[in-house]
């Protein structure tokens, strides 16, 4: 979940001066979609107006058509990675975001899956943690489903990560996710068993708290 906040988050840098009229923040010269007023986006997410001008002004300046298709936001995903290739991950991480599934990301879709992930409550950090790592959308983790994200994550850190990773990383990630994860045994993973399993771990938990005060 780090990765996941701490990359995006940086996108929200203010590059022009602050404007009087919070209202003029939401004109484009040349838009494919205008997101919903200030008023609205401050009743559906945790950001007062303040907060949300300044994220927009981020998400414009990267994507002035006003949304972002898959293959532009693996191209600014993929700077912070330099060593490895996070195409893949990025790709999960698309899918996650784009929740309509319209092949684009606008900046309602950012700023409310930003909003859970910054501040979310516990659960609906886990949650949305829970949609990233199910991939087919059928309500379980399964374990190809997990092998595919863990491989994506290595990918993404590439080849100079310290210690070097064994080859069979991946499997013995996944196997201690199953062991730590699957209560009854049953092969798959429900978004009930990930919670409590989570809220049962000291880390997760704390990693859950680091990034709450980043904007």
């Amino acid at each position: 979940m780090g990765a996941v906040v701490g990359t995006l988050t940086l996108q929200t840098k203010q590059r022009r001066p602050s404007r009087d009229n919070a209202d003029d923040d939401f004109e484009m010269t040349v838009v494919c979609h205008r997101p919903e007023g200030l008023d609205k986006l401050e009743a559906q997410t945790n950001f007062n107006k303040r907060e949300l001008q300044v994220l927009y002004r981020g998400f414009k300046n990267e994507c002035p058509s006003g949304a972002v298709n898959e293959d532009t936001f693996k191209q600014i995903y993929s700077q912070f990675f330099p060593h490895g290739d996070a195409s893949t991950y990025a790709h999960y991480l698309f899918n996650a975001f784009d929740t309509g599934h319209t092949g684009s990301i606008k900046f309602e879709d950012f700023v409310t899956a930003l909003s859970i992930l910054l501040r979310g409550s516990v659960t609906e950090k886990l949650q949305w943690t829970f949609n990233l790592y199910d991939i087919n959308r059928d309500g379980y983790i399964n374990k190809e489903e997990m092998m595919d994200i863990v491989r994506a994550i290595y990918d993404m850190m590439g080849k100079f990560t310290y210690p070097v990773l064994k080859t069979d990383a991946p499997k013995q990630h996944v196997d201690a996710f199953f062991q730590k994860m699957d209560k009854n045994r049953d092969g798959v993973v429900t978004l009930d068993e990930f919670i409590l399993s989570c809220q049962e771990d000291e880390n997760i938990m704390r990693s859950l708290q680091l990034f709450e005060n980043v904007i």
